[in-house]
């Protein structure tokens, strides 16, 4: 008589919803037709890890349901049993945006968490730091590779110096000149720039390297400060008063090395955890996204937001096709509508593109099970937790209120990242289920791996495992605790993986306005 397969073997499916019509398989490697489960369900065909088995016999149109949501609608009669893929479903409208509830779902009551702190940097203006950053921007992308040249010679000749500063970062972007600066769009890459020059994690120093002949003045990356002293903050490379390269690049270490003697004298304080601003992202998902890491993460931001700190969470297209789901939770009807203003921008500027919202899932999501941007969006925004939305930010706005806040970005990790970071995110929790070696500069990149597949296998490229959830050797509860005391580490000055290799994406700025 063979011995019975230990728990972990054997046919294991995750459904969230007694309305579910279908679940996804939870054992590596998939399972193979004829698998049966506890209850009797057995597979008629192959189904991959992540993806989705039939709980119920469906008919051509009848609904897919996950997470208590209609996924779509099935373009043939599936089986019970049966693999039901990217190609079983069809794509559904999106909501409606003129007819949804607003404000009306107020957040559970809930007792403040006090006595958890951080060690950071704080700023003249009351913002905290979680890193003592030296930032350089630029007004135009013709000064990149001069930026990215001298950027060097500090963090080589310059950085060992002044041991008090963490890292010395290159704000270059594709922007600045050859644009149609005054379109009204435009408004979204400038104060984008001018924004992250002000994140908490760059100490309020400020340093932009122009060329002279821009479109984008350079001056104008500086908004909150005098003329008199916004000029004293730049400089221009055509200048005459630089004969020759090097006269450009010592000009610039001048000021380089001005600024961070300031930085230098900088050191870390206990900060409460409500100084905290936090950005919530996902990418490389798969169907264990809204299973395992992003629950866990939303646990996570649920206690920031009861310690009194900001959590901001993002990535348009994949909020629009649940967006039903959070216009209950806003705050006020005016926070409510200032979400489905979002969205609605966002649908006119895909409109304007000659495409939609299908353009989303990437080929890697579908392979990790997910079907289409409904499944990706409804698994997407639990990481916002269970808070009320205290506010809205367009592309590129910086936050000035706490709690959790709807930052509107692309669903692109770069850009996403960049936006987050001018909005003043200071840490960002990232989850993936697929794996990217995704990482900022300016801030540090907790990942949270979806499976422990994958954990294990990129084991040092990965901070916290989240699919010990889908195992049963760990609750939502628990992992989210794991991510809060990892968020508060990262703060103080722990490395994550991505900072301990040095893995940095560069920025990327969201334009929709014209290229000339």
């Amino acid at each position: 008589m063979d011995a019975p397969l230990p728990t972990l073997d054997r046919p294991r499916r995750i459904e969230l919803d007694a309305r579910d019509t279908v679940a996804i398989v939870v054992n590596s490697g998939g399972l193979k037709a004829g698998a049966t489960f506890d209850d009797g369900l057995t597979l008629v065909d192959d189904v991959p890890q992540g993806h989705k088995v039939a709980l119920v016999d469906m008919k051509q149109g009848d609904a897919v349901v996950r997470y208590g949501e209609i996924l779509g609608h099935a373009v043939r009669d599936l089986p019970k049993g049966s693999w039901v893929d990217e190609f079983s479903v069809e794509l559904p409208e999106a909501p409606a945006l003129d007819a949804l509830p607003l404000a009306t779902r107020p957040a559970p009551v809930v007792e403040p968490l006090e006595g958890f702190t951080f060690e950071g940097y704080r700023n003249a203006d009351g913002s905290v730091g979680t890193r003592n950053i030296l930032a350089v921007s630029e007004s135009v992308q013709c000064v990149a590779g001069v930026v990215d040249h001298v950027v060097e010679i500090i963090r080589r000749e310059l950085l060992p110096k002044y041991p008090n500063v963490d890292d010395v970062v290159a704000l270059s972007h594709v922007y600045g000149c050859g644009v149609a600066i005054n379109a009204p769009a435009a408004i979204v890459p400038i104060r984008t720039l001018q924004n992250l020059a002000l994140n908490p994690n760059f100490g309020g120093e400020v340093l932009v390297i122009g060329l002279g002949c821009e479109k984008l003045r350079p001056e104008r990356l500086m908004p909150n400060l005098s003329e008199a002293d916004a000029a004293a903050n730049v400089l221009s490379l055509q200048d005459e008063r630089f004969v020759g390269f090097e006269a450009m690049v010592a000009g610039i270490l001048e000021m380089a090395e001005e600024r961070l003697k300031k930085l230098n004298a900088r050191r870390r304080e206990t900060c409460p955890a409500s100084d905290l601003v936090v950005g919530v992202q996902c990418g490389g998902s798969d169907a264990f996204s809204g299973v395992t890491a992003n629950p866990a993460v939303g646990f996570a931001a649920d206690l920031i937001v009861r310690a009194g700190g900001t959590v901001m969470f993002s990535e348009v297209t994949e909020v629009r096709d649940a967006v039903h789901l959070l216009t209950p939770r806003c705050a006020t009807e005016e926070v409510g509508r200032a979400l489905l203003r979002e969205m609605a921008w966002y649908d006119r500027y895909l409109a304007a593109g000659e495409t939609d919202r299908a353009a989303n899932p990437s080929p890697g999501n579908k392979k990790g099970g997910l079907a289409n941007v409904v499944e990706k969006a409804l698994g997407s925004i639990v990481k916002s937790g269970s808070s009320s939305i205290s506010a809205v930010l367009a592309p590129g706005e910086k936050a000035v209120t706490k709690g959790l806040i709807y930052a509107a970005t692309p669903a692109s990790d770069f850009v996403c990242g960049t936006l987050q970071l001018a909005s003043g995110m200071t840490v960002q929790v990232f989850t993936t289920g697929r794996g990217t070696p995704y990482g900022l500069a300016a801030a540090p990149v907790i990942k949270v791996a979806t499976r422990s597949d994958l954990a294990r296998r990129w084991h040092d490229l990965m901070d916290v495992d989240a699919g010990v959830i889908a195992t049963g050797e760990a609750s939502v509860e628990e992992v989210g605790w794991i991510i809060f005391r990892e968020i508060l580490a990262a703060a103080s000055g722990k490395k994550p993986w991505s900072d301990r290799w040095g893995l940095r994406n560069s920025l990327a700025l969201f334009n929709p306005a014209p290229v000339t």
